[in-house]
């Protein structure tokens, strides 16, 4: 699952692959809008922290896998 998270006042955003679903990055985003951080762990096993008052928007993206080469099905 690919995960967007644009931090305020930063021009650059963070994007990253997550093993988790999309409804489990949402419940961990809920959670993290009212305590202190949003603590994910991306598919390499790096952790990103993101202050809470940060966190400008979220985008999680679809669910069905990358696409690689010139198939146009």
């Amino acid at each position: 699952m690919e995960i967007t998270i644009g931090v305020r006042q930063v021009a650059r955003e963070l994007t990253f692959e997550s093993p988790l679903s999309a409804d489990e990055i949402a419940a961990e985003i809920t959670k993290a809008l009212s305590g202190p951080v949003l603590d994910l762990t991306d598919s390499r096993g790096r952790r990103i922290v993101v202050p809470s008052d940060a966190i400008g928007y979220v985008e999680i993206g679809a669910d069905e896998p990358r696409r690689i080469g010139f198939a146009t099905a």
